[in-house]
């Protein structure tokens, strides 16, 4: 006889993390204003999946940190379509008045969208967020793109995902930003990823993506708290 694989649901999937255990692993945060901007993978937008919740990967991120602490205040002013340099000026200069500690800056995504992308204009405009965001005090955090994000009718696609996602590894790194690194997650096997749009991970990714995000800001957090405790 042989078994049937049942569907994956945010209980049963491995790469999801339950409330309690998120809040467990953000146990010691420090983080009591968190700012998200950019574009449409920044706001979370994508498809509903039977078996998982709601919501995108930010605002689940925020109900993780509101279990830690309940006053935790958050603004995500995310556009759909939002390019690198209309984040820079449309969004990024209002952080200021929100005093974040924590802020989510974009990957680039939409940048992508044209005949023939400028890399070097990208990398300038996405170091330019990186610094007005840095500029707050703020631990940054960004993830890159997953390979199963593809155009099939622009044939250089990988490489420009590739060579994006190598922009964001470098500035992750020059900013001490907190970097999720999506590329070749597994999840990105899975034939139900991303939403019918073919863009955007659909509610499971964004719960898995959810889950990475808090636990690198949990090894943040605790990486930091070691690190005062020796000074």
């Amino acid at each position: 006889m042989t078994g049937t694989t049942l569907p994956l649901t945010e209980d049963s999937d491995p790469y999801c993390l339950p409330p309690d255990r998120a809040a467990a692993l953000l146990a010691d945060a420090p983080w009591r204003r968190f700012a998200v901007i950019g574009d449409s993978l920044s706001a979370g937008t994508g498809d509903p999946r039977p078996g998982y919740a709601s919501g995108g990967w930010a605002d689940r991120v925020v109900r993780a940190l509101r279990r830690v602490h309940p006053d935790l205040a958050y603004a995500n002013t995310a556009e759909v379509g939002a390019t690198t340099a209309r984040t820079l000026t449309d969004q990024a200069p209002r952080l200021a008045g929100f005093r974040p500690d924590l802020v989510h800056v974009p990957c680039g995504a939409n940048d992508l969208f044209r005949a023939e992308p400028d890399y070097a204009r990208i990398e300038r405009d996405l170091r330019r967020v990186f610094e007005v965001a840095a500029s707050t005090g703020a631990r940054l955090t960004v993830f890159t793109l997953g390979r199963a994000f593809r155009l099939p009718a622009v044939p250089d696609w990988d490489h420009r995902i590739r060579t994006l996602n190598a922009v964001t590894r470098e500035l992750s790194r020059v900013f001490g930003a907190v970097l999720v690194d999506m590329w070749d997650h597994p999840v990105n096997d899975r034939p139900d990823l991303l939403s019918a749009d073919g863009i955007h991970f659909a509610a499971a990714g964004q719960a898995v993506l959810a889950a990475e995000v808090v636990k690198a800001l949990a090894a943040a957090a605790g990486a930091a708290g070691a690190r005062g405790s020796r000074s």
